[in-house]
């Protein structure tokens, strides 16, 4: 089923406040999440929502954070999330991003002791919608093999780029350093759907096209996804001093504790290096050269990275956000959650 925007954001924001976050904090974390569904990136919006009321209704997540940012230095600093939601953490820490980014040319923020943050393009079109270019990684559970390897050391680590154009529109980038991310395979459980073999592997290593039979994500492109979890995990985590690499806590362990994830925002502001104005310029000749370049066989267009969102916008602002119709029961109804992500594997199991 379609909903206009408003209205799934108002019935996430009413259930996770139910669940326990206040306001502003439950109106933000909505936000995200609907941010990500509206874009189709479905693996990151309402089909998360129980797993995190489930988590703030048995205290997982601290509903009443002591939020700080230390800035420890002229383009550095380290927000301190106080195992508050990570939504709302995230994108405090990009405010102050942006802020010294605009002062400093450059800024490295470090987001520490936080819960899961959703979709992180969302906190990178942050910076990219106040003309600078957007950086951000962040840890995840350990559910992936290194290259070579039969035992999950790693999460999917993603990685989201934001630049502005010319003209009102952003390039982006907002991957998994899987071949996808567990969203992905999430999102095929909730739609009773196979998944290509490609995604992940079963408890024996080999390739498994069922969304309830994964034991591990395969790193894309085999030892350059597995060096790109490396970088995210090390900026992300050791330089933060948290817990690192399958020592990262999984999402489903213990809905009771603090997850103490990291994250890592990085903003350069194109005024200290070639000029705002000529910066977006070339953006926009970049999105318009990448339009025009001959397409292969199967292929119409030759879309610039984040396009394919666009459409995606413009569909569902004319017709609505899918939504799958087990979420929208759940949504709707007075149910904070059932009682069925705590205490299972990285794979909810």
């Amino acid at each position: 089923m379609r909903l206009k925007s408003e209205d799934l954001k108002s019935l996430i924001k009413t259930k996770l406040h139910k669940a326990g976050l206040n306001e502003e904090h439950a109106d933000v974390a909505a936000d995200v999440l609907t941010f990500a569904d509206a874009r189709g990136i479905h693996s990151h919006g309402a089909v998360r929502v129980e797993y995190y009321a489930e988590r703030i209704a048995k205290g997982g997540i601290n509903t009443n954070p002591d939020f700080k940012f230390e800035k420890t230095g002229p383009a550095s600093g380290v927000f301190h999330g106080d195992g508050g939601n990570g939504h709302i953490a995230a994108k405090l820490a990009m405010d102050e991003a942006i802020k010294m980014a605009k002062e400093s040319g450059v800024a490295i923020i470090g987001v520490r002791d936080i819960s899961h943050s959703g979709a992180i393009s969302y906190f990178t079109e942050q910076a990219a919608s106040e003309g600078l270019i957007g950086i951000s990684m962040c840890q995840s559970d350990p559910m992936v093999v290194p290259f070579g390897g039969a035992e999950p050391y790693y999460g999917t680590n993603p990685i989201a780029f934001a630049a502005p154009s010319s003209d009102g529109r952003m390039i982006t980038l907002d991957m998994a350093t899987t071949v996808q991310a567990w969203g992905k395979i999430l999102h095929a459980r909730s739609k009773k759907e196979s998944i290509p073999d490609t995604w992940a592997v079963d408890s024996n290593g080999e390739p498994t096209t069922d969304p309830l039979n994964v034991n591990a994500l395969l790193p894309i492109a085999g030892p350059k996804g597995y060096g790109l979890a490396m970088m995210v995990d090390v900026l992300s985590g050791i330089l933060l001093g948290l817990p690192f690499g399958n020592k990262v806590s999984s999402m489903y362990e213990d809905l009771s504790e603090y997850r103490k994830l990291g994250q890592l925002h990085i903003v350069i502001n194109p005024a200290f290096f070639t000029g705002i104005a000529n910066f977006k310029n070339s953006i926009t000749e970049t999105m318009s050269d990448l339009n025009q370049i001959k397409p292969a066989p199967g292929f119409s267009k030759v879309l610039y990275p984040g396009q394919n969102n666009d459409i995606v916008i413009e569909d569902y602002k004319e017709n609505g956000i899918e939504i799958v119709e087990d979420i929208y029961e759940y949504l709707k109804s007075d149910v904070i959650h059932n009682n069925q992500y705590d205490h299972k594997n990285p794979f909810a199991e």
